[in-house]
């Protein structure tokens, strides 16, 4: 039996474990017939041209993982954003982990996507969003059919959240394979401002898949601030499927950090409803072996006078390949936009391979759009001026691609999270530079 079959079969065992009412049973439901009909996406898939599944879905994995393991904190600090006060979600193989959390309902929700989906209070914000901005590609309505556990987040209006809040997803081994499908609700208010931090981490050299779906409602005037660090073991894939729909004068913006893991897959999509947007997406991609990495983001721009800006960085060694798929959308009536869209790549070895395809689809005639793309190698010049100043080969080259990527790390918000950035891109160099950025 292939995954796809016995997860097909494994579907209703699923519906009679878990308690939901009729509403979520039928968002469920369609998104399991959706996922029976398309099943995993291939390389015949225009979006998937460049990224097969096919190494990663060979494997067994356990849909409901049996056995439980405990960890302590000292075990996973590493992987924590330590030096600062926040709201911990945190889940071990898919369960959630009271002992490692600190969530609240004092002002906001910062608590879980199964008290959501089960408890009555929740039930006008559950019928209002979950599932409303999401796609029905396979992948993400395989998700949905299995939604169950995760984060569920509601900031009020008028709301600034007191502190970042972090998600983290461990797996610790436990099953010879594990496949993972956490559900993030994020529900933003009118004027509130939140930072977020999420981070999947495998703990074990076992396979792992993790098929990630988050929900992101950014209302009038409110401001969502959103990390993504990706920094896994080698056999730890990840599917992240991200959609961002913002309401007018609303500012969103997400940096996501790809260095680990055997496959990685960001799907990050943003939905302009309203004028006077700023979109943000920026990204710093650092791989080598035989790790691959695509991202493939849309910005939709609805409505005028908006704004989005696209920058990814990629530095690739080895035989490590990448994708950069990223589409600009402007629709007739959104006039006065302004998109920029940019995606730069160095190749450190003839080994390594990179598509990239910029697209701008517009359909108004009063916009200012841009997109481009480069791979190529470290200047010479540059690397002869430093060599020539008494400046080692290697620290040189690390001189020089923490140049390369500093414009993304410079507008990350969180200085302990750039520091933490910062050291990842440093030890992926094999360096140690001796400053921050």
């Amino acid at each position: 039996m292939d995954l796809k079959e016995k997860l097909v079969s494994s579907f209703m065992a699923f519906e009679n474990n878990v308690e939901v009412d009729t509403y979520i049973h039928g968002v469920r439901s369609n998104a399991m017939k959706i996922f029976e009909e398309k099943g995993f996406p291939t390389r015949k898939d225009e979006a998937w041209k460049y990224t097969s599944l096919n190494s990663v879905l060979k494997q067994d994995y356990s849909i409901f993982p049996k056995k439980e393991n405990n960890i302590e904190y000292r075990d996973v600090k590493k992987y924590f954003i330590h030096d600062i006060d926040t709201y911990n979600i945190v889940f071990i193989d898919g369960k959630y982990a009271s002992h490692l959390s600190k969530t609240t309902h004092d002002g906001l929700d910062v608590c879980l996507m199964s008290s959501a989906l089960n408890k009555p209070k929740y039930r006008l914000i559950i019928e209002n969003y979950f599932n409303k901005v999401a796609t029905k590609d396979s992948v993400t309505s395989l998700n949905t059919a299995f939604s169950s556990e995760g984060a569920y987040i509601h900031i009020p209006k008028n709301k600034l959240v007191d502190k970042p809040i972090q998600i983290l997803h461990f797996s610790t081994g436990n099953e010879a394979a594990t496949l993972l499908q956490p559900r993030n609700l994020i529900v933003v208010g009118e004027n509130s401002h939140v930072q977020i931090i999420e981070r999947h981490q495998s703990l074990t050299e076992n396979p792992v898949l993790t098929n990630s779906v988050t929900e992101i409602y950014t209302n009038k005037r409110a401001i969502v601030d959103y990390y993504k660090i990706q920094n896994d073991q080698y056999n730890a894939s990840l599917i992240d499927n991200t959609f961002v729909e913002q309401k007018q004068e609303s500012f969103a913006s997400v940096h996501t950090f790809s260095f680990g893991g055997k496959l990685t897959r960001n799907n990050l999509n943003f939905y302009q409803n309203g004028e006077r947007i700023d979109s943000t997406l920026k990204g710093v991609t650092i791989i080598g072996g035989k790790q691959h990495v695509d991202h493939n983001t849309l910005v939709h721009h609805i409505e005028p006078n908006c704004e989005s800006h696209q920058d990814y960085k990629g530095i690739f060694n080895d035989s490590a390949s990448g994708v950069f798929n990223g589409k600009i959308l402007v629709e007739k009536l959104a006039q006065k936009t302004n998109a920029f869209q940019a995606n730069n790549n160095i190749l450190l070895s003839d080994k390594a391979s990179l598509n990239t395809k910029p697209q701008l689809e517009i359909f108004a005639d009063d916009v200012k759009c841009s997109h481009g793309c480069t791979i190529g190698q470290l200047d010479e010049t540059a690397m002869f001026y430093m060599r020539s100043r008494g400046i080692p080969e290697k620290e040189a080259k690390a001189l020089l691609m923490y140049a390369f990527s500093n414009n993304v790390l410079s507008s990350v918000k969180i200085p302990e999270i750039k520091q933490r950035i910062t050291n990842i891109i440093a030890k992926k160099l094999g360096v140690n530079i001796g400053f921050d950025l």
